[in-house]
């Protein structure tokens, strides 16, 4: 508006508080389309299993704890509109930071252990 009012670009970028070329790009931007709206498309694909979907993932999943993916899948597309593949699934539960969990190995005791520990 500075610079349809007759002020410089330097003025104008002084007003504004940034470069002289972005005031020189964003005002040849409006004059030749007549707004500076940027059309930048949109950032992929839009989720099938939205906050929604996951609190009850979750809710499925706390349920049972120790069942594999083939198994929570078709429970959470029971309920739904949308069905989703055990794909699907498994990556939203590691994006909620739901990993599987595997006992932690421990060398087995010698005969000597033994007796030190029931000593």
């Amino acid at each position: 508006m500075a610079r349809r009012l007759g002020q410089s670009i330097s003025k104008t970028a002084a007003l504004v508080g940034c470069s002289r070329s972005a005031v020189v790009s964003i005002y040849q931007k409006c004059s030749k389309e007549g707004t500076v709206v940027n059309r930048r498309q949109g950032d992929g694909r839009s989720r099938l299993i939205d906050a929604r979907g996951e609190r009850r993932l979750a809710r499925v999943v706390r349920s049972n704890r120790r069942a594999p993916v083939a198994q929570t899948a078709p429970e959470v597309n029971a309920g739904s509109d949308r069905k989703v593949s055990e794909y699907t699934v498994h990556h939203s539960l590691l994006r909620m930071e739901l990993h599987s969990c595997r006992p932690v190995r421990v060398p087995m005791l010698t005969p000597v252990h033994r007796r030190k520990s029931q000593q």
